[in-house]
């Protein structure tokens, strides 16, 4: 799934608001978006919060067999996952080149530019080193994601511990939280990305792009830089040409942000290990936000009670009596109904003419009833059976009746005519 592509209004209004130095949210040119940074119930997980995008790291690690080229140092290894709960363009279980760049930024910060001690690592020479996992996981996007990483990367690396590892000969023990106090990473310095978007090839300038403005935007310029004013990575992006100067005013801010963004790491890590001393709230109930859907306790509101029944009788007196009786109403169109009390309950003009209607109908019901009783009387009922196939005739007792007179009369004929041959 992409996402829904802006419109041409929207492409203009933020063009021609970047020209005017304004941006939607408020900020000014150089300005960063509001940054929370919280930690998780357990060591090395961090929540970074960039205006709306929500970034988690989680540092993890294990004991592994180390690299032929390097047996004495431990294994860093970055993995940044875009799952669709951040944006519907992001698609589950795909990397999209998006994901894979990202991961490779991220690379270059951390691992190429040498701030984690590796050799630190090493438990037992060519045999068992500590391999330092991080997972970034996008929860929220709208824009910037390189920098809420990387943030969110260091500062999950240091507040992680790894545990406390013996050798006694070939045998390497663990040891629990519980047993010994883990030991954190040994690291040099904090590298942090700072992003830079350019607009109409390069005119306008702008740092930390939201996502609106990461769509209109000609190019990006990514550099990784610590608070001692190193440049660890710089990459570009996008068609555009920038000039030395471009790039050396890009830096000099990227170093002011870096310090800053520096001092607000360590004021968290600061507060986050003397509340776990404390014993206080931390962690994951740390970073839910203060609200009740209920509460315990409500403000109490005065309400004056006295002379209520007073007032009471009063409004009830000075009330306007409710009519007894409900005029009825006026039958305005044909179909309409009118109920009323004296008066006759119409329903309309086609009520009526549908009563005429249905007199004539009930009449002529009436009518076919008869015509079929009289045909029934002179009827001859037939039984037939189909197996024997015989038909069975059943006259009627008019019918009877004609015939003995007949047979009768018959007789009577017939013996005159014997009387009269017996004569002869």
């Amino acid at each position: 799934m992409k996402d829904t592509p802006l419109s041409n209004c929207e492409r203009d209004f933020l063009l021609k608001a970047i020209e005017e130095k304004k941006r939607l949210d408020g900020r000014q040119t150089y300005d960063y978006r509001k940054m929370k940074i919280t930690f998780g119930t357990d060591y090395g997980c961090c929540f970074v919060d960039l205006g709306k995008t929500r970034v988690m790291a989680q540092v993890s690690g294990e004991l592994v067999a180390p690299k032929e080229n390097r047996p004495n140092e431990g294994i860093m290894f970055f993995n940044i996952e875009l799952s669709p709960m951040a944006s519907p363009a992001f698609e589950q279980g795909r990397q999209s080149e998006l994901s894979v760049k990202l991961n490779r930024q991220l690379e270059r910060c951390l691992r190429n530019s040498k701030c984690i001690d590796t050799e630190s690592l090493c438990v037992v020479s060519g045999e068992k080193v500590w391999q330092i996992r991080v997972d970034v996981h996008m929860l929220n996007h709208d824009g910037n994601l390189m920098d809420a990483a990387s943030i969110a990367a260091i500062t999950a690396l240091c507040h992680f511990k790894r545990p406390d590892v013996s050798i006694q000969g070939d045998e390497v023990t663990v040891y629990s939280a519980e047993e010994r106090e883990p030991i954190p990473l040994s690291i040099y310095h904090m590298p942090i990305s700072v992003s830079f978007s350019f607009f109409q090839q390069g005119t306008y300038l702008l740092v930390d792009p939201c996502e609106r403005e990461e769509r209109v935007m000609d190019g990006l310029l990514m550099i990784a830089m610590n608070k001692h004013r190193e440049i660890c990575s710089i990459q570009s992006s996008g068609g555009i040409m920038l000039l030395k100067e471009q790039v050396m005013r890009c830096s000099k801010i990227a170093s002011v942000k870096v310090s800053e963004i520096t001092e607000l790491i360590s004021k968290a890590l600061e507060n986050d290990k003397r509340a776990r001393k404390a014993g206080g709230r931390c962690g994951f109930a740390e970073s839910m936000p203060q609200e009740r859907i209920t509460a315990l306790k409500t403000d109490e509101t005065s309400v004056e009670m006295t002379d209520a029944s007073e007032r009471a009788n009063d409004i009830v007196e000075n009330a306007e009596v409710p009519p007894q009786t409900v005029p009825s109403p006026v039958v305005p169109a044909p179909g309409v109904g009118q109920v009323g009390q004296g008066l006759q309950n119409t329903w309309g003009l086609e009520e009526e003419e549908e009563d005429g209607d249905e007199e004539e109908e009930e009449q002529k019901m009436e009518e076919e009833q008869d015509e079929k009783e009289d045909s029934r009387e002179g009827d001859v009922v037939e039984i037939s059976d189909s197996e024997e196939e015989e038909v069975v005739i059943l006259h009627p007792e008019t019918q009877d009746k004609s015939s003995k007179n007949a047979a009768s009369s018959s007789n009577q004929k017939g013996a005159e005519t014997s009387k009269q041959r017996q004569k002869k």
